[in-house]
């Protein structure tokens, strides 16, 4: 399935080689149907449930709990291989595996416990935060309310990626004093509703769309209430975004590799009676592969700013500077990336002929979903947020709202 020397692969490391030998078999079944799945616009229930069969959404939780145990590099890999197989499915559980670090961060032995216990059994969470309409930044016109020891939930959501398929949403709210409140909802509970209208034109299978909640019951043990300390938060779910971007970006490689190696047809002033001998077309080919490694290494290295980030946890002095460097790495590698998968998405035409333009094919689909994904946190913002720390030393964010000012 995966030319997996492009991802200058980690199957030197046994536990990575263990976990691999796991998930490789789900990833090449899951790709075998991701072109027809987006064509027929084929919700994502079939090849999650195979993931859960496996228990992938436990990668991160301790082994003694009942999970894998993997590092976050070992984590970003398997991720950038899934990616290739079907990049729906990474982003559908992108709020799963945020939801996962936040437990993992948490200092609330009962909520790890808890949580744990369910991740462990292969429950998925879902996440809803944005709001539509002119909700204002920093604020959240969904509501709870106290109903004797437990609360009531009110309110709309959209972007909601993942939430159609889970067990679980993670939501965040304003409690009765306004006050900025975490919350995880059953997602089968009465009262919540979740709408398959996601109408853009990438990342089709994600189900990013609207949540309806009303009246519904959440759990006092399930309140969280917001911290704004430094967290590395916010880059793990950008890293998972560049994790994305590259298994398209290597997807397609092979893609195009192989339309290369089987076209039979010609250019009168091209440079070779076949493609596959064709200089310039090997060379597009090259290319297309080595945008990918880039990206892959970016991704690495900042695998590696995130493990140090995790690492430093209940140190706070050493934890704010690794969130730091976290955030940063991973601002300097979301301009790199985006251009090079983009690019790389795009060129990959130019080895091909008209034909390959064909719908039949599906490889427009590389360059749809990753321009959507590439649309998620701009990055028209984060090389002026890096130039402004390497100039000024201004500190980077760590908590990113869109709505109106």
């Amino acid at each position: 399935m995966t030319a997996f020397w492009a991802l200058h692969s980690n199957d030197n490391d046994p536990q990575y080689a263990a976990l691999a030998e796991t998930f490789r078999p789900v990833f090449a079944r899951i790709r075998e149907g991701a072109q027809a799945r987006e064509q027929q616009r084929e919700l994502l229930f079939e090849p999650l449930q195979w993931l859960k069969a496996v228990r992938f959404g436990a990668l991160r939780v301790p082994v003694a709990a009942g999970g894998y145990g993997a590092s976050l590099p070992q984590f970003f890999a398997l991720l950038t291989e899934l990616s290739a197989a079907d990049s729906n499915i990474t982003q559908a559980l992108r709020g799963h595996f945020g939801f996962v670090e936040s437990v993992l961060a948490s200092a609330d032995a009962g909520k790890k416990s808890r949580w744990f216990a369910r991740l462990a059994q292969g429950d998925w969470v879902g996440n809803a935060w944005s709001e539509p309409g002119d909700a204002k930044q920093g604020t959240f016109t969904s509501q709870i309310v106290r109903e004797g020891e437990h609360y009531r939930l009110n309110g709309k959501k959209y972007y909601t990626t993942g939430s159609l398929y889970a067990d679980w949403i993670n939501t965040g709210v304003s409690d009765e004093q306004g006050v900025w409140v975490n919350v995880v909802v059953n997602r089968h509970a009465e009262g919540v509703t979740v709408e398959d209208d996601w109408d853009g034109f990438g990342q089709r299978l994600t189900a990013s769309g609207t949540t309806l909640f009303a009246d519904a019951p959440v759990q006092a043990e399930e309140l969280t209430r917001h911290e704004s300390a430094t967290s590395y938060d916010p880059a793990f779910y950008q890293l998972v975004h560049l994790a994305t971007l590259t298994g398209i970006g290597l997807a397609a490689a092979e893609d195009v590799a192989q339309a290369v190696r089987t076209r039979t047809r010609s250019y009168s002033h091209g440079n070779g009676p076949r493609a596959a001998q064709d200089p310039q077309i090997l060379q597009i080919v090259g290319e297309v592969y080595s945008a990918v490694y880039g990206a892959n290494a970016i991704v690495v290295q900042g695998a590696r700013a995130l493990q140090q980030a995790f690492e430093a946890i209940g140190h706070a002095e050493a934890a704010d500077r690794a969130n730091q460097q976290a955030e940063l790495a991973i601002a300097q590698g979301q301009t790199v990336v985006s251009a090079l998968i983009l690019d790389a998405v795009t060129r990959l035409f130019d080895a091909l002929g008209a034909s390959a333009t064909s719908s039949a094919h599906g490889l427009d689909r590389y360059w749809r979903n990753a321009r959507t994904l590439v649309s998620h946190n701009p990055r028209v913002y984060k090389a002026r947020i890096v130039g402004d720390f390497a100039v000024n030393g201004t500190p980077p964010g760590y908590q990113w709202r869109i709505g109106t000012a």
